[in-house]
């Protein structure tokens, strides 16, 4: 049998180990946890390891720009232009593309005796785009309705060549056009057969052999005493038979 003396002492035993369970703990994790993690801080000045590794790619706003030929449908290439310079406010996408133009060049017609200067395109179903090409700016031209594809190798865009853009990219002044240099609409070809309206060879017939559309005239290949003889004539002296 356990006396009082020994009741008392076990008792007094499992108090105090109720007390140590009781009592809080040394901060011992935080001890040995102390520097976990200490190598992704950030400073005032400095990079995490974590940043450095963040590959963010090319700033698309450096994209070079260059010039474009566009397939479009015939005889819709302005409205086209408009469609597609339309877009590209919407979608403000407008730093990534230039000018959008129907190549032209200026070309005089007489009409009823009297002389015009009116605008002819020199690449019908076409249209150039100075623009920097990327995914987003690709599809953005290809969804266009009216664009058939871009002009170039392998399926790929091709940037036009610094004498195409100089050739095709006309950039003058209205105040500096140069009217010497405007070309006559001759509406006949290489070939065609055509009488002679009016003049010294009046209702001969022969064949359109050459064309100067610089001064407006068209050398006709036509028959003299049985010989082959090319007559020069103002190309509205002429008509088609």
């Amino acid at each position: 049998m356990i006396d009082e003396s020994q009741e008392s002492e076990v008792q007094s035993e499992l108090a105090d180990a109720a007390a140590e369970a009781a009592a809080p703990r040394p901060a011992q994790l935080d001890d040995d946890a102390s520097g976990i993690g200490d190598e992704y801080d950030t400073f005032e000045g400095e990079v995490s390891p974590i940043e450095e590794t963040i590959d963010e790619g090319p700033d698309d706003t450096d994209l070079p720009m260059d010039w474009y030929i566009l397939k479009v449908q015939s005889n819709r290439e302005k409205s086209i232009c408009t469609a597609l310079q339309r877009r590209i406010a919407v979608a403000d996408l407008g730093t990534f593309f230039g000018e959008i133009i129907v190549p032209t060049e200026d070309v005089a017609e007489f009409k009823n005796g009297k002389r015009r200067v009116v605008q002819r395109k020199l690449y019908p179903g076409y249209i150039v785009v100075h623009m920097a090409l990327n995914d987003e700016t690709w599809h953005l031209v290809r969804d266009t309705a009216g664009i058939g594809d871009f002009t170039g190798a392998a399926g790929k865009p091709t940037p036009m060549l610094p004498e195409e853009v100089d050739r095709i990219v006309k950039k003058e002044s209205p105040d500096e056009e140069d009217t010497e240099s405007i070309k006559t609409a001759i509406p006949f070809s290489l070939g065609d057969r055509v009488r002679i309206k009016e003049g010294t060879f009046e209702n001969f017939e022969g064949d359109v052999e050459g064309m100067d559309e610089a001064n407006g005239r068209v050398t006709v290949m036509i028959n003299i005493f049985g010989r082959s003889t090319p007559v020069e004539l103002e190309h509205w002296q002429i008509e088609a038979v």
